[in-house]
């Protein structure tokens, strides 16, 4: 093992756009869910000011632009119908971010704790993992049930070194949203990007340690570990 590897170590993965490939799921089914409700989303506009929230603050954010009020009945009632379209485009194309499989098991290869840490359901968050076989790679999942504040408050991050049981110097985050690398920075650790939902340019914003395309080609030391 490399000496930068030495001691114990921890990631916590963000999952949508950093696992599983299917922000476009995301996108087109609360697109559709809010069509249903005579409000209008165009993609540019969900990447740009929806990635990284989970599906309650999506809607919350969209009810609140056009000036409506939302109760929490009816808010459930979205995230119901939303979560049904997403499913049924899952299953019709579910797609692993490249090399991120591989990644993971080299990561738990070499004794490096894991969590994932994400606005996605449990119930999604599960269900991929198991799909790709990596559930057992996971000591935890911080869902969006479990937190109060999403990203970037770095609540979930927080809770996520909880799980591993670890410092944040000792950690780090990888992330493929602005909102998301914010809140492993609040949380204390550095930051890896990958750039499926956003471009390399747009990525710098975040100020992140390394930015990478996908885990193809990159190994567990390229990580942008603090020096021991």
């Amino acid at each position: 093992m490399s000496p930068a590897l030495s001691q114990a170590r921890g990631v916590c993965f963000d999952f949508n756009g950093v696992l599983v490939d299917d922000e476009r799921h995301h996108c087109r089914s609360l697109i559709e869910t809010l069509a249903r409700h005579r409000l209008s989303l165009d993609t540019a506009t969900y990447y740009r000011d929806y990635l990284g929230y989970d599906d309650a603050g999506c809607f919350r954010h969209a009810w609140a632009a056009a000036g409506r009020s939302l109760d929490p009945d009816e808010l459930e009632a979205l995230i119901d119908q939303k979560g049904a379209r997403y499913r049924e485009l899952l299953a019709s194309d579910l797609t692993l971010v490249p090399g991120s499989v591989r990644f993971v098991r080299e990561l738990v290869a070499r004794n490096i704790r894991l969590a994932v840490v994400s606005a996605a359901r449990r119930w999604e968050i599960e269900h991929v993992l198991g799909l790709a076989g990596i559930r057992e790679c996971f000591v935890g999942v911080v869902a969006a049930e479990d937190v109060v504040h999403t990203k970037p408050h770095p609540e979930g991050y927080r809770r996520g070194l909880d799980l591993l049981e670890l410092p944040a110097e000792c950690c780090v985050v990888v992330e493929d949203s602005i909102p998301g690398a914010r809140a492993g920075q609040g949380a204390g650790m550095r930051v890896a990007m990958v750039t499926t939902s956003h471009s390399r340019d747009d990525l710098l914003q975040a100020a992140p340690d390394v930015i990478w395309n996908d885990f193809v080609g990159r190994s567990p030391e390229e990580l942008p570990w603090n020096p021991t």
